[in-house]
């Protein structure tokens, strides 16, 4: 699950251009999520919702997404940045859609990361890694309503790997 950090404030800036950007961002996500195997699930405002079978596949379409969104020419010299979420599990389809706690928790996690920050579950932490891209440990973080999560932020050396720690505003216990 991907959306775009400063949204709003890009909106107000690129006015009758973001449409265009909108679409191009789209566009990015759509090409390097069917490059990894993956589907998109749903595409509402500036957030991206995609699954795919293997943890690794999606960790492959984050990573492409971040460098072609760095590298591409955007309007006004804006800098975009999305902040990610990829979380392993089952979740249900219903009336076309997908639902369930694994669609819940990607979303939090989603929401905690940064722009430019890829953020995974234990649950989406692949066995092995290609070589220059490692899984750092961040440790617990509380997602709201769904307890503590091991969460870990995924690093190439090509991307940003410094971060602000993460903000979980409620303590482990809260169940809000």
């Amino acid at each position: 699950m991907t959306d775009i950090e400063s949204s709003t404030a890009l909106l107000l800036q690129l006015e009758d251009r973001y449409p265009r950007f909108l679409a191009d961002t789209r566009r990015i996500a759509r090409t390097a999520i069917r490059r990894a195997g993956g589907w998109e699930v749903d595409a509402r405002a500036d957030e991206f919702f995609a699954v795919f079978r293997q943890s690794l596949a999606a960790i492959d379409a984050a990573l492409a997404i971040q460098r072609r969104l760095r590298d591409h020419p955007w309007p006004a010299g804006v800098i975009v940045r999305a902040r990610m979420g990829i979380h392993g599990g089952r979740p249900t389809l219903s009336e076309g859609a997908y639902v369930g706690v694994a669609v819940h928790t990607v979303a939090r996690i989603s929401a905690l990361a940064h722009g430019g920050q890829i953020l995974i579950s234990r649950a989406a932490l692949a066995p092995s890694l290609p070589e220059g891209i490692v899984a750092v440990e961040l440790g617990e973080h509380h997602l709201r309503g769904l307890g503590g999560h091991a969460l870990y932020q995924v690093s190439a050396a090509d991307l940003p790997g410094e971060f602000p720690p993460l903000v979980t505003t409620f303590p482990v216990g809260d169940l809000r």
